[in-house]
């Protein structure tokens, strides 16, 4: 028997009416594309936060790069045209950071103290995420600062209303003493994700030299780069070589490490346990095929008896059992992918379902995902290799799944067969 007839024969054992095999094959697609579902949605789902997630620290935050002068910190603020001026750099800014309670109308409460240039918030990829709550994400003179949205709520403060920013100095005898500084409020930003701009409090440049003592908070340059994912490994011994042993070059991985380790480990851990549904939908491939080598007896004995060798009789199984994974796979990939496109409208009419439903016993607005451990608005990634390797890992599995029942048709003895019937 020619190999191409073992194709088309499983291709109707699949396609084919009920008795004739086809719903133990099918069955099994369903079960398979069924499997597949909520592994492409979560393997959407999880590289859009972590690229959501990551991609705003690096923009918002740590920058791609962080340059540390331990030694003299002032020697920093001269650095920036000389590294302006490299190729592939997007842009330098000179930040200080530092610890302060603001002091507010009606309460106060911890922040953190960014000191940074104006241009900064100006940077494509900072405007790109940043989102002005209230009032402009500007700061035009010493005296303005921005809140981010969570603070400004504990404060219960507006645009336009004046704070008070307690911070710690030195004296001369080595005792604090808190310095206390008005600033009125001009915007209330927000970048997405409240766990990073929780405790913002933006001021000028100037203004946290004057009020942010050296020896009580940190100097350091942020670097932006135009592919900070390929080309920051390369860049930082560049420049730790351009500005000599002086100077300490950080990379957006190094400063984040352990959180996108975190997120990695946890996509990996999802997918694991993921993977282990479709071995169980492999295992239903398996249990088909049995039903079908016992349902098609007479086939099998026919075609032994017409000269069909063990081994071409068991590819036919074996195929029946390819085109079942296959199948599933492209159903359940293709309707995974449209979920998984779609997720933030599925979750935002969710959302107003649930708020409908539960107005009359809550007021507050219903939010499936927490704002405060996830993105408002999730980006849609999708790795096309990630996917390609889960349908083939499916198909693989389906295979492997049969090959003990497949095996089993080719040893069937047609002439003990035949008798039966």
């Amino acid at each position: 028997m020619k190999g191409g007839a073992g194709f088309f024969i499983a291709l109707r054992y699949l396609m084919g009416r009920a008795h004739e095999g086809g719903r133990y094959l099918l069955g099994a697609a369903t079960g398979i594309a069924l499997s597949l579902v909520p592994i492409i949605v979560t393997l959407i789902l999880a590289d859009g936060m972590i690229f959501g997630i990551t991609d705003r620290y690096l923009e918002l935050g740590t920058g791609h790069l962080q340059i540390y002068n331990f030694r003299n910190s002032a020697n920093l603020d001269s650095m920036v045209p000389r590294i302006g001026k490299l190729e592939r750099i997007r842009g330098v800014w000179a930040e200080q950071h530092g610890l302060g309670v603001l002091v507010g109308k009606q309460g106060k409460t911890g922040a953190t103290i960014r000191a940074t240039e104006p241009s900064f918030w100006e940077d494509p990829g900072s405007s790109a995420y940043l989102v002005t709550v209230a009032g402009e994400a500007k700061i035009a003179s010493d005296q303005d600062v921005l809140l981010g949205e969570a603070l400004a709520r504990s404060l219960k403060v507006g645009i336009g209303d004046t704070i008070r920013i307690m911070t710690i100095r030195l004296s001369s005898e080595g005792r604090t003493i808190p310095r206390m500084t008005p600033f009125t409020v001009r915007g209330i930003i927000s970048s997405g994700y409240r766990e990073l701009d929780a405790l913002w409090c933006i001021i000028g440049y100037e203004a946290g030299k004057r009020i942010l003592p050296p020896d009580l908070s940190s100097s350091y340059l942020m670097v932006k780069m135009q592919d900070p994912y390929r080309q920051a490994d390369a860049m930082a011994p560049f420049l730790k070589k351009l500005l000599g042993s002086e100077y300490s070059v950080y990379t957006w991985k190094e400063l984040q490490h352990s959180q996108y380790r975190s997120y990695e480990s946890t996509r990996q851990l999802l997918l694991f346990i993921m993977a282990l549904i479709v071995l169980v939908a492999a295992v239903n491939v398996s249990s088909a095929t049995s039903m079908l080598v016992i349902e098609r007896q007479r086939d099998i004995a026919v075609l032994k008896s017409a000269g069909a060798s063990p081994g071409a009789t068991s590819r036919i199984f074996l195929w029946g059992s390819f085109l079942t994974g296959f199948t599933g796979a492209i159903i359940g990939i293709g309707a995974g992918l449209f979920l998984g496109s779609s997720i933030n409208h599925i979750i935002h009419g969710l959302e107003g379902v649930l708020g409908f439903f539960s107005r009359p016993f809550q007021k507050e607005t219903v939010k499936i995902l927490d704002p405060g451990y996830y993105l408002e608005t999730i980006p849609i990634i999708i790795d096309w290799t990630a996917v390609a390797l889960i349908g083939i890992f499916t198909i693989l599995s389906s295979i492997l799944a049969s090959w003990i029942p497949a095996r089993r048709a080719g040893k069937l003895r047609p002439l003990e067969i035949l008798r039966k019937y």
